[in-house]
């Protein structure tokens, strides 16, 4: 079992370069915080075009299969699941308003009504006349109305969106280039005395740290297998105690790696960040990041036309 390729999500492909791979990080973590701002207080249509988008995207840049199979297909498995399940559900407006007279008050007071008005046929309603049904699909136990199947895409188009996008974008974007587009948007701040390169510092290291922290569970998890622990017999309490020791162990093989990773650094000199600054990518717009701004622009057109909710 080897963690660091098992999961699908939140990897970097190296080969093949993409187009989305030779995109300035600046422009695609601007395209990023779009479909993840311009989601808020719009209608379904934008919603559900988002996901298109997305979809599209991977499809042109031409990602390999074997890459986003797997990541898409248990995504919309698993919001095709929430929309079922939210649309099912009731949607808190099923309420049976009760009739403030009695049932023989209230016949007398429609009989009174009836014979001091002429016999002409109800109008029929507006919503009668354009065919409107709040009720879309009621058999049984399942009934789903417009307000859940509503709430049920939004909910099922979030998780889809803030999901994919961001796997997306950690799928064409090095770590390197991540914290170098970071720090270059966050250059205004220096002028509020924040210590931007400080910041990218620990960013940079905490993204590094990662893939140490999941070799370590992936080595203890192999040790407590290869023992053939019988956890019938220790039963629940049992069990917790061995936990608590593969938790215990992980905590002081993380805290020696960052202890090494603190001594390296010192060996090499390493006194502040601004003095030991390593430029790995010259941040420069090209014309294709030029022409990602003005998709970008029209994105945003798009979004204020038609994807407002009203």
């Amino acid at each position: 079992m080897d963690l660091l390729r098992s999961l699908p999500i939140g990897l970097y492909l190296e080969q093949p370069q993409t187009w989305l791979h030779k995109l300035d990080p600046r422009v695609k973590l601007i395209w990023l915080m779009s479909f993840l701002t311009t989601y808020i207080l719009a209608n379904n249509l934008w919603r559900v075009l988002l996901v298109v988008l997305l979809i599209l995207a991977t499809l042109i840049a031409r990602i390999p299969r074997r890459v986003w199979q797997q990541q898409m297909g248990w995504l919309l498995t698993f919001c095709f699941f929430i929309l079922v399940v939210i649309a099912i559900t009731p949607d808190g407006l099923g309420i049976k308003y009760q009739p403030r007279l009695p049932n023989n008050q209230q016949q007398q007071v429609l009989t009174q009504q009836s014979a001091s008005t002429p016999s002409t046929p109800p109008p029929m309603s507006a919503n009668k006349q354009q065919g409107y049904k709040y009720v879309l699909f009621d058999k049984g136990p399942v009934k789903v109305t417009r307000r859940s199947l509503d709430l049920g895409i939004s909910v099922s188009t979030m998780w889809f969106t803030l999901i994919y996008s961001c796997n997306l974008y950690l799928l064409t974007t090095a770590t390197e280039e991540i914290t170098a587009a970071i720090e270059s948007l966050m250059q205004p701040l220096r002028r509020f005395k924040l210590p931007v390169t400080e910041i990218t510092l620990t960013l940079t290291l905490s993204l590094r740290f990662i893939p140490l922290v999941m070799e370590e569970i992936q080595n203890l998890i192999r040790s407590v297998m290869t023992r053939a622990i019988n956890w019938k017999k220790l039963g629940l309490k049992g069990a917790v105690k061995v936990w608590m020791l593969v938790a215990e162990r992980l905590l002081e093989n993380l805290l020696l790696r960052a202890e090494q990773m603190a001594s390296a650094m010192t060996v090499r000199g390493f006194t502040s960040p601004s003095e030991h600054r390593v430029q790995w990518h010259d941040l420069r717009l090209r014309r294709g990041d030029w022409l990602a701004i003005a998709i970008l622009i029209l994105f945003w057109g798009v979004r204020l036309a038609i994807g407002t909710e009203v």
